[in-house]
């Protein structure tokens, strides 16, 4: 037993930190101060971050005694996994519960070429887009920097073992508005991206916003190496408006010129996602508006997305005619353009889908 151990745990009444989002100088005082040798920092260290333990008794090697003391000095909270669902095309759906109750979604999506972890930001969100599943929900508060990176680990552990591949791409396209978390996200990705984490390029990780102005021009000012998708859905104010509110007070002129400043900052293109919408968003003159605003920024590709009917709002997809003839409006005015077809659709999984539903 350690000399100071009685008297140290005798004064263990205050709130313990969580250890994952203290300082490295604050466990090295721990050490010290309990008269551990110092090489037993990078140890903890490497549990919490490469070796992902999600308690104390995880790190078998150190003592029990160290590891009792760490557990009275901090707190481990980490997310669990509450309940798995598995798409008939391989899409595998998560459901996490929080250490304070709350679920959120993640998901694995699995293609020939890729693994994509899509992860949540948020629990609930606030900006209530009139098509998304999410925006229906309350925002109950931001997730934590370490709850990201929990999500991101339980997803790559399940490609793993699915599908014997690493995760080739994340994606901050789940719950919530990533950049209403601006702080919580960059040091999530901070963590995923160094080498004392797990090591992926921030070239493979993608930050999809509803389009905060703001944000993207701190964006700019921070230098992000990572890639940014704009979730634009519609190309005039007047139809943005009616199915994005957040455009009120971030309109497409002023977004614009956000991403021109991100571009001339970052260097970097950005992505358009475009929701396909029957009868809404879908005609030529759209497709001519969209170019119109491609041609105005620094954009590398817009996605065309299939819609994935929600049952409480109007909206619908277009016929396979209707959605061709809109994307071949694009490719003849030289827009470079994806199709992006929906997957997991069958549990709820896709774009615009997640909501906590009890469908498990």
């Amino acid at each position: 037993m350690y000399p100071n151990t009685i008297k140290y745990l005798c004064s263990m009444e205050k709130t313990r930190p969580n250890i994952r989002q203290v300082e490295v100088a604050d466990i090295e005082r721990f050490i010290s101060k309990i008269g551990e040798k110092p090489f037993r920092v990078k140890q903890i260290v490497e549990w919490l971050w490469q070796k992902h333990a999600h308690s104390f008794d995880e790190m078998t090697n150190l003592s029990k005694d160290l590891r009792g003391l760490l557990e009275n000095e901090f707190q481990l909270p980490a997310l669990q996994i509450n309940t798995t669902q598995l798409s008939e095309d391989g899409t595998l759906k998560t459901r996490f519960k929080t250490y304070d109750g709350h679920m959120i979604e993640g998901v694995l999506i699995p293609t020939t070429l890729r693994k994509t972890a899509c992860v949540s930001s948020q629990i609930g969100c606030s900006l209530s887009c009139k098509f998304c599943a999410t925006g229906t929900m309350e925002r109950k508060r931001n997730l934590n920097f370490d709850e990201i990176y929990d999500q991101v680990v339980y997803i790559l552990q399940q490609s793993e073992a699915t599908y014997e591949k690493h995760l080739s791409n994340i994606v901050f396209m789940g719950m919530g508005e990533p950049l209403m978390n601006y702080h919580n996200v960059l040091k999530a990705i901070e963590k995923i991206t160094s080498p004392d984490g797990l090591g992926m390029s921030a070239k493979r990780i993608t930050v999809s916003t509803a389009g905060l102005i703001k944000q993207i021009r701190q964006l700019g000012d921070d230098n992000v190496k990572f890639k940014l998708a704009v979730s634009l859905h519609a190309a005039n104010d007047k139809k943005r408006n009616e199915i994005m509110p957040i455009n009120e007070s971030n309109n497409i002129k002023g977004l614009i010129e956000a991403l021109n400043y991100f571009y001339k900052k970052t260097g970097s293109e950005v992505t358009f996602e475009y929701i396909l919408f029957k009868d809404f968003n879908d005609s030529e003159k759209d497709a001519e508006e969209l170019t119109k605003i491609y041609r105005q920024v620094p954009a590398d590709l817009i996605n065309v997305i299939e819609y994935n009917p929600v049952d409480i709002f109007p909206f619908d997809k277009p016929d396979e005619e209707g959605f061709e003839r809109f994307v071949e409006i694009l490719q003849k005015n030289r827009v470079n353009v994806r199709v992006r077809h929906s997957r997991g659709k069958d549990i709820d999984a896709a774009c615009g889908q997640l909501a906590n539903k009890d469908n498990f």
